[in-house]
């Protein structure tokens, strides 16, 4: 896979990488996901408190593992996964590894086969 130039906002200002995946029915274990990234990757559970007056309209969409690489981290929900970038940085191998296992267990560019609007991902750089 070749590098892709970062898109520029401004004279010296990158755009920072996101990109939101999805599975569109099928659930993903985040237990097991869990383990299966400890691997190689930081994962740490993230404990969202909720309460009779949860505004996510589905359980399913509350993130629920944070995947942390090098420059790259995932945020990961039963059925949607968000990757992304705090400062725009060219991507290691670690990066790059996390990211195609996202890119794999979360196969879909939109959240359902009826939404409109695909989702093109974000070009970055890759560390030489």
């Amino acid at each position: 896979m070749s590098p892709r130039t970062s898109l520029l906002m401004g004279p010296f200002m990158a755009e920072n990488y996101r990109f939101v995946r999805f599975t569109w029915l099928e659930r993903r274990d985040l237990e097991a996901l869990g383990r299966e990234m400890s691997d190689l990757f930081e994962v740490k559970t993230l404990l969202v408190p909720t309460d009779d007056w949860d505004i996510i309209p589905s359980p399913f969409e509350r993130e629920g593992l944070r995947v942390r690489a090098d420059t790259l981290t995932a945020r990961l929900a039963p059925m949607r996964a968000t990757i992304f970038q705090r400062e725009n940085a060219p991507f290691t191998e670690r990066d790059m590894e996390l990211r195609r296992r996202i890119l794999e267990i979360y196969p879909r560019d939109r959240a359902s086969p009826f939404a409109l609007g695909v989702t093109d991902e974000p070009k970055f750089d890759i560390e030489e």
